[in-house]
């Protein structure tokens, strides 16, 4: 599928659209959106969807006095931190989606997607997650919403329940194969309930965000520490190679005969998204995470740094990603010089959670304090 871009975008970006791979901004801000950059992002860059999460959101509330008029606001209403920051984030995503209604439309329904995610403390509560999905999504009222709720072991039914409830999900911070063999199993259950319970498929969407360049940081990390030609001849290549086999688990699912039935009945594919796509180490070609994995059916969402490094000096050169036999030789010898990818992924979703729940904290701190300083 070929995406559509303005004519006046940088050529490694529509070189992406013309692969097939949707450009996202990761990223969401007040000023970003009511001041227009958003919009300008989608005329000048192709950008066709949006990303937040809580660290996001604690940088932004943080880094502006954008929010001042409406803290006060909500100050004098007597709200207290939890339900202020609610209100300002869901203001925030509901007006990123309309900016994004027309990319919504002109695609029908697959992008003009923007994400919130459901409270990072709820990762290990399955009802709790399911009940906040459902508010969240009546709250901001958009189709083009997504609800992302993590891969945790208790989110998996969530993400099923939520679907079957008709709810678009972001499923995030899968970082294993294996765990992502269980987020798709997830997803066509999902689906499978939501067709039983009368819900149009055609409209209701679902990404599965894999992030990179926190795999590299990790095994980076153990690989010098192990030391000898053969680690230090691994740097760099773990990250890539774990996200070419997960779009290689993603095509094999698409002759699953329960989502060709799926398929069959107007439901969408649930595309692999690249996340975590900024460069850790300043070693690396700061494009590497977009230029190596491009395949059809893909999201690609990057901070605003790592748009405008792809739109200057990206690399595309077709489709990147299927290096199949290549991800495997890397897998086969980061195990034989002692890398257990099954611990280090396990790790990174444990500190990708408690990233985000202290990013939550530090936004209710912030937001507490405001709100207090108007009162």
């Amino acid at each position: 599928m070929t995406l559509p871009v303005p004519i006046d975008t940088p050529r490694a970006l529509v070189d992406l659209a013309e692969a097939g791979v949707a450009v996202w901004l990761d990223d969401l801000s007040r000023p970003l959106v009511r001041q227009g950059g958003l919009a300008d992002l989608v005329r000048t860059r192709g950008v066709i969807g949006v990303t937040s999460n809580p660290s996001i959101f604690a940088t932004s509330v943080a880094g502006t006095d954008a929010y001042t008029p409406q803290l006060a606001q909500l100050a004098n209403a007597g709200r207290d931190a939890e339900a202020a920051v609610r209100t300002l984030t869901t203001d925030d995503v509901r007006d990123a989606c309309d900016v994004l209604a027309e990319v919504y439309a002109s695609t029908d329904g697959v992008d003009g997607r923007v994400s919130i995610e459901v409270d990072p403390r709820l990762a290990h509560d399955t009802e709790a997650t399911v009940a906040q999905a459902r508010e969240l999504w009546d709250t901001v009222d958009r189709p083009n919403l997504f609800i992302k709720i993590p891969a945790t072991v208790e989110g998996l039914p969530a993400i099923t329940r939520t679907l079957a409830a008709g709810i678009s999900v972001n499923v995030t911070l899968i970082f294993s194969l294996e765990r992502y063999r269980e987020v798709i199993e997830a997803h066509l259950d999902g689906l499978a309930q939501a067709k039983a319970a009368g819900h149009d498929l055609s409209r209701l969407a679902s990404v599965a965000s894999f992030f990179v360049s926190r795999v590299d940081t990790a095994v980076d990390g153990r690989l010098e520490e192990i030391g000898g030609d053969a680690a230090e001849a691994l740097l760099g290549t773990a990250a890539i190679a774990n996200a070419r086999l997960a779009y290689r688990l993603w095509e094999q699912y698409q002759d699953d005969p329960r989502w060709t039935e799926l398929a069959a009945a107007g439901a969408l594919t649930q595309r692999p998204l690249w996340a975590s796509t900024s460069v850790k180490n300043p070693a690396y070609p700061d494009t590497r995470y977009v230029d190596e994995l491009v395949a059809p059916h893909t999201v690609n969402t990057m901070p605003g740094s790592t748009l405008e490094q792809v739109g200057d000096h990206g690399q595309v050169t077709g489709d990147t990603a299927r290096a199949f036999d290549d991800a495997d030789r890397v897998m086969a010898s980061l195990a034989d010089v002692g890398v257990d990818m099954a611990e280090v992924t396990d790790e990174l979703e444990a500190q990708g959670v408690q990233k985000f729940i202290d990013s939550w904290q530090d936004l209710l701190g912030t937001v507490d304090e405001a709100l207090k300083a108007h009162r």
